[in-house]
């Protein structure tokens, strides 16, 4: 009995996704919930199960296609009766989409909002997607060829590696490359960006961890969901009616990748102690590099750390993770000299940065809440945290 492979529906605003692979050649065997192809939108980069057992008979979509959900990519000749659910994922049940009537000029609003941005005339993109659909990355080709202007090679010139000149080598972009450019410039031209430093002596934390395998992260995100119920603008987003204060504390972690990076939620992190943090922190991170998150993870963060310091990082400038005003920077914890009581000592200490969003809150303000991190952070008494 053959199984169409259906592009799943990830996210509630997602409405297209790129295949980035295929896990097994066209007439290769797989096992039921092993993994089938990875899939990345511009949210998430996840790996799709198989949905029975049997041999994949046809790939529709080849790696590299953006295509939108509800896109039929390829057929399983299944060995067990099927029960016409084509896929799940977190939680999703996916099932066959009829053709859409509107042709290929029907555009998702992901590739309309980008096309606006661009300044793109969209009957004048080619579509590569199913049908002819326009995809996201068609615009942005289109873009690029737009923005380029030809120039006469020099007679000395070359083609090096990759297509580049003599001597360099072009790197293709990944989707999940091209998407973080596409943020982080969307950020700064959204956000006032400026930022503040602080130091801080981690000395209690040390001593604390003695003998547990927490690390520091859990401490800085205990300290920075304490500090926003004593500061609760910071936990807030820009509105065109007003600033909208977020009632839930939802902690974002940024997680570095092989080829970019992801931002994790941990929800209701305020409600948590240290050892359940660190147990999910871990988690999460792990998914992300082993692509196993599913959508509604990466969403609905309401403020974000990011931990640089792990690559020995002092000091960084992070840009915000919009639609939040705010993401704390940690640094390495190094022992330096400093001066306690007036005499010279030798302490771990961190510096934390805050990156904000001067439309929402002032200088005083995110000194006002760096200082109660800060004051958190320093304080000793870690045992009712746990």
């Amino acid at each position: 009995m053959a199984t169409d492979i259906i592009m799943p529906q990830l996210g509630e605003s997602i409405a297209e996704g790129t295949i980035i692979k295929w896990m097994i050649p066209p007439g290769g065997r797989i096992e039921k919930d092993q993994p089938l192809l990875e899939v990345e939108t511009d949210k998430v980069s996840l790996e799709i199960p198989s949905p029975a057992t049997g041999v994949l008979s046809q790939v529709l979509v080849q790696a590299g296609q953006t295509v939108p959900i509800g896109t039929l990519l390829g057929r399983l000749e299944s060995e067990q009766p099927s029960t016409g659910v084509i896929n799940r994922v977190g939680g999703v049940v996916v099932r066959p989409m009829e053709p859409s009537a509107a042709g290929p000029d029907h555009y998702s609003p992901a590739v309309r909002q980008l096309a606006k941005e661009h300044g793109v005339d969209l009957s004048q993109v080619t579509g590569t997607g199913a049908g002819g659909r326009v995809t996201k990355k068609d615009v942005l080709d289109y873009v690029a060829r737009r923005n380029v202007t030809p120039t006469q090679p020099s007679p000395l010139e070359g083609e090096g590696k990759g297509g580049g000149a003599a001597g360099e080598e072009i790197l293709p972009l990944t989707p999940m490359r091209k998407t973080i450019a596409e943020r982080m410039v969307k950020s700064r031209q959204t956000s006032a960006h400026v930022a503040t430093f602080f130091e801080t002596d981690f000395s209690a934390i040390v001593k604390f961890r003695e003998g547990r395998t927490l690390t520091y992260l859990p401490f800085v995100i205990s300290a920075v969901t304490r500090a926003i119920k004593d500061v609760p603008v910071l936990n807030s987003s820009w509105g065109d009616q007003g600033i909208i204060i977020k009632k839930d504390i939802h902690m974002g972690i940024a997680v570095a990748l092989e080829d970019g990076l992801l931002v994790p939620v941990v929800r209701h992190a305020d409600r948590k102690g240290l050892q359940q943090l660190g147990r999910e922190v871990a988690d999460l991170a792990e998914r992300s590099r082993t692509k196993k998150l599913n959508p509604e993870e990466v969403q609905g963060g309401t403020f974000t750390i990011t931990n640089h310091g792990g690559f020995g990082s002092l000091f960084s400038t992070p840009i915000i993770n919009q639609p939040q005003i705010a993401i704390l920077g940690v640094g390495a914890v190094q022992k330096r000299a400093v001066v306690v009581n007036d005499a010279i000592a030798i302490r771990p200490m961190c510096y934390l940065s805050l990156s904000f969003d001067h439309r929402v809150i002032d200088g005083a303000t995110a000194d006002r809440f760096m200082t109660k991190v800060k004051q958190y952070l320093e304080q000793s008494e870690w045992e009712k945290f746990l």
